[in-house]
């Protein structure tokens, strides 16, 4: 199984995270790392730190001379403002110049400091950044690699940014991704982008944030990943814990699982047809995709799509959110640390990232091997198997 594990604090020395269960000869570079890093902080909106912040990495174990080696992977990020950080965030024993004691409405702040017995906020907060997602972005860049190797292809684009919405169901290819990260807002349709431009751009004068809506979808999954067999093998289950797991994400969609609650049940599901030439259905299609490529917790060869919505960040440029000061009990306004208007965008990135780890943790299930050669003979062999046994079921 595919495992991995992240550490550090925002504004810490570094991030670190492991990756377990890679096979060995998978190729991986710093760059290829980089550059998924490099599009997690794409998007108009975003606070000066994204302009000025670099992200250096170091691969520190499970790879030489560019291929894993198929024991843990180690990848540590290098945080280019430690210095100006060192002594507030130092490990050694001490106390911190200034206790932030005026919690954040709607971020992890309060309830943090209440279950670890903290009076500083800023023991919760740097945790429960959204800066932690650089490491599951470095991690889901060796996911990415894996999964290519299988035809298997997760692209996202932005659907919604407070209350612009993209036209329904309009969405790239992978061969679009580059389209979509050119956008400065990361969505596929061009007016629709210049319309959020302008929705951030009027909540960013009124010192305002912005939540949204992305979509990630996954082209090229075989049929058969995930199980009906037991409630946490179920690949929906997975999905949705995974993509609910992402920092300010508040609800996750499967397919069009929100309108079909309000639909008929003529309507809403997927016809089934036969069709030799696709393999990863082995033989049989959908007619719609309304279902999100899963059917009873499995991946049914359509591709796999989900929605994810984030709440608007809760640290505001205007400071107007009531919080009680929990060094004097008295009412005050929540602390403002350095943000965003909005992370929409890079939602999308992080979405991938999630997904891709849950796809390759399953393919490695399905599949295995210790080896790459092997994991992609054990897949061939598969959706091999899949075609002919349709053929044959066809022929009887």
């Amino acid at each position: 199984m595919l495992r991995f594990l992240t550490a550090g604090e925002s504004h810490g020395p570094s991030l670190s995270v492991i990756v377990e269960g890679l096979p060995s000869g998978l190729a991986i570079t710093e760059e290829q790392i980089g550059d998924e890093l490099s599009r997690r902080r794409l998007g108009y909106g975003r606070g000066p730190r994204m302009r000025f912040e670099r992200d250096e990495i170091r691969l520190i174990g499970g790879i030489r001379h560019g291929r894993t080696l198929g024991s843990p992977v180690a990848i540590e990020i290098l945080n280019s403002e430690w210095p100006k950080w060192e002594q507030e965030m130092s490990a050694a024993p001490g106390a911190p110049k200034d206790k932030l004691t005026k919690p954040r409405p709607g971020h992890a702040d309060l309830a943090g400091m209440q279950k670890y017995a903290f009076d500083d906020a800023r023991d919760v907060l740097e945790r429960a950044s959204a800066r932690e997602t650089a490491a599951r972005v470095a991690a889901g860049a060796l996911a990415k690699a894996l999964l290519v190797h299988v035809g298997i292809s997760v692209v996202s684009h932005v659907v919604r940014i407070g209350q612009v919405a993209a036209p329904f169901n309009v969405r790239p290819l992978p061969e679009d991704l580059g389209v979509v990260d050119e956008s400065e807002v990361r969505c596929f349709d061009a007016a629709t982008a210049t319309q959020m431009v302008a929705e951030i751009k009027a909540a960013a004068k009124e010192g305002d944030s912005l939540g949204g809506i992305v979509e990630v979808i996954a082209y090229g999954v075989p049929v058969g990943l995930g199980s009906h067999v037991h409630w946490d093998r179920k690949l929906d289950g997975l999905l949705a814990g995974a993509l609910m797991s992402i920092q300010a994400v508040k609800a996750v969609e499967i397919g069009d699982g929100m309108v079909q609650a309000s639909q008929r049940g003529s309507v809403a599901h997927d016809a089934i047809a036969v069709d030799e030439s696709f393999n990863q259905g082995g033989g049989y299609i959908r007619r719609s995709d309304h279902a999100g490529g899963l059917e009873g917790g499995m991946t049914s060869g359509a591709p796999v799509i989900a929605k994810v919505a984030m709440k608007p960040l809760a640290t505001l440029n205007r400071p107007v959110l009531e919080t009680v000061d929990v060094a004097t009990g008295e009412s005050a306004v929540s602390f403002k640390e350095r943000t965003d208007v909005t992370a929409v965008p890079a939602l999308g990135v992080v979405a991938e990232t999630m997904m891709a780890l849950v796809l390759a943790n399953e393919a490695l299930r399905k599949f295995g091997g210790d080896s790459l050669e092997e994991f992609v003979r054990n897949h061939d062999s598969y959706v091999a198997h899949l075609g002919s046994t349709a053929s044959h079921a066809r022929t009887e």
